[in-house]
């Protein structure tokens, strides 16, 4: 796609652009914010078992775990 620098562009082009999007954007099929919620609710929910944010790293497959402690006499 290709980069378009709106500095270049005269009202006309800009209204143009702004009118296209809107009839993009006038086609989409709106959900209620509730149906959405629950969907994503339970998506993470389903996958929460898998999920090492939720359940966290096993100290055996952790890379980034301390590799030794310093000891100081």
């Amino acid at each position: 796609m290709p980069v378009i620098n709106m500095d270049e562009l005269t009202d006309k082009d800009k209204a143009v652009m702004e009118v296209t999007q809107l009839k993009l954007e006038v086609k989409l099929e709106r959900w209620l914010t509730s149906k959405c919620c629950e969907e994503v609710k339970d998506y993470i929910q389903a996958g929460e078992e898998e999920d090492t944010l939720v359940k966290g790293i096993s100290e055996d497959k952790n890379p980034f775990k301390e590799k030794g402690g310093c000891v100081i006499f």
